[in-house]
């Protein structure tokens, strides 16, 4: 007996079956084509996500998805399972950090010989179709170029009667800052900014402000350790100032969900974020919010920012659906109706065409978002190579050391080299 799945249920990131279900007749099932579909991602990106597989299925009769969604860092344990399984999702989400890992593992499946055929790339942005690129070959589709941002509660500054700062921030701007907000602030408790030390986009774009980065094209650190004790001491300073939350607070931001971030629960004005996320997180904070750039390294310098191809779809190479999968992920990033729907909360759509289509539907957080990804002047770099196989672990060190420095278990000064240590001894496992 086979039962269908309604869409409604994976709108809640389940797969099980809950209440009652539609008995379909087994002939109609067989004769279905369901594709599995799995992203990160919020009730936010799930509502368009979905929004776009209906519009699909109305225009290709007899398809259907088994959809599923969860947050970032649930994601990647589920999706390695699976793989591992020899069960990987038909369409799946691939980030810019792991797509090399699942390339260079016959992970996910090549997709050059598809273009011109299943997938029109004839309009998309060269530099987002490179970033999709492992070894010259084709294994994702960027569904949106976006850049690292800093979220701000707009209402918290005012309440202050403090300007939101502007992108000629930097670091050695915040203590100052900082001390005009704690001695006007209106909310009790709230601090000016989150504690970025253990979030890898901020230590990098800090980098790339100095001139240097993570990784190299030859998977290489372009780092050191006097640079990671100079980023573990900067935290430190900052916290010392009453800059940032308190590590028992920041501690609580640990899933890479939205609704635990700082700027969400109210801890502090800002929080590290990307520019696609504006949305999502705006549908759960009752605040305005807007966003601006991370801090420069120092005053003058330049910035560490890039667009990057926010996340890809991505084919898994034990798919018996490969052209399916192509021609939807095509759907998804050209078609009129969808890509009115789904907006730039994935990021700035890749295609001339696509961006033209959606500019005049794109309500203020959109254009928020699209404005800023357009406007980063002199803090915008080119975009670094695929990070290597294994920076996802590098990432989890990070927050893990960042997190001993904060609570007092390892100064700065230790944290820098034992870091550099554990980041060598990661990126040299095959």
């Amino acid at each position: 007996m086979t039962f269908a799945l309604d869409r409604r249920r994976f709108l809640m990131g389940s797969t099980a079956l809950l209440g009652a279900t539609v008995l379909a007749p087994a002939a109609a099932l067989a004769q279905e084509n369901r594709l599995r579909l799995f992203f990160w991602g919020g009730q936010a990106r799930a509502d368009r996500t979905y929004a776009a597989t209906d519009l699909y299925t109305k225009a290709n009769p007899g398809t259907a998805f088994d959809g599923e969604f969860m947050a970032f860092s649930d994601y990647w344990t589920k999706l390695g399972t699976q793989v591992a399984g020899g069960n990987a999702p038909d369409i799946l989400q691939m980030d810019y950090r792991y797509i090399v890992e699942y390339a260079n593992r016959n992970a996910i499946a090549p997709l050059d010989d598809m273009v011109g055929k299943e997938l029109d790339l004839s309009d998309f942005d060269q530099d987002q179709l490179d970033g999709g690129k492992v070894n010259g070959k084709l294994y994702g589709i960027s569904l949106g170029a976006n850049s690292v941002a800093t979220i701000v509660n707009t209402a918290a500054f005012e309440e202050a009667g403090i300007a939101v700062p502007g992108p000629e921030l930097s670091y050695a701007d915040l203590p100052a800052l900082a001390e005009k907000f704690n001695s006007a602030n209106k909310r009790p408790g709230m601090k000016l900014w989150s504690d970025n030390s253990g979030v890898e986009p901020a230590l990098d774009n800090w980098l790339r402000s100095k001139g240097k980065g993570l990784y190299g094209a030859d998977g290489k650190p372009l780092f050191d350790e006097n640079d990671l004790v100079e980023w573990f001491q900067l935290w430190a300073d900052l916290r010392a100032a009453g800059v940032t939350v308190s590590p028992d607070d920041q501690a609580l931001d640990a899933t890479d969900a939205i609704e635990n971030t700082m700027v969400t629960l109210g801890k502090a004005t800002t929080t590290a974020a990307n520019s696609n996320q504006l949305i999502a997180f705006q549908a759960v904070n009752k605040d305005p919010l807007t966003m601006i750039a991370y801090p420069r390294y120092k005053p003058g310098a330049g910035g560490g920012h890039y667009r990057k191809p926010s996340m890809f779809f991505s084919l898994g190479a034990t798919s018996q659906k490969l052209s399916d999968g192509a021609k939807f992920i095509n759907f998804f990033i050209s078609d009129p109706d969808a890509t009115k729907a789904l907006g730039v909360e994935r990021g700035i759509p890749c295609k001339k065409s696509t961006r033209d289509n959606i500019a005049p539907t794109l309500d203020a957080q959109s254009q928020i978002a699209l404005n800023f990804v357009s406007n980063l002047g002199d803090l915008l770099g080119p975009l670094p190579p695929s990070p290597p196989a294994n920076a996802g672990e590098v990432n989890k060190a990070l927050k893990t050391k960042s997190q001993e420095v904060a609570f007092g278990s390892q100064s700065p000064q230790d944290a820098g080299p034992a870091f550099f240590k554990e980041v060598t001894e990661i990126l040299s496992r095959k």
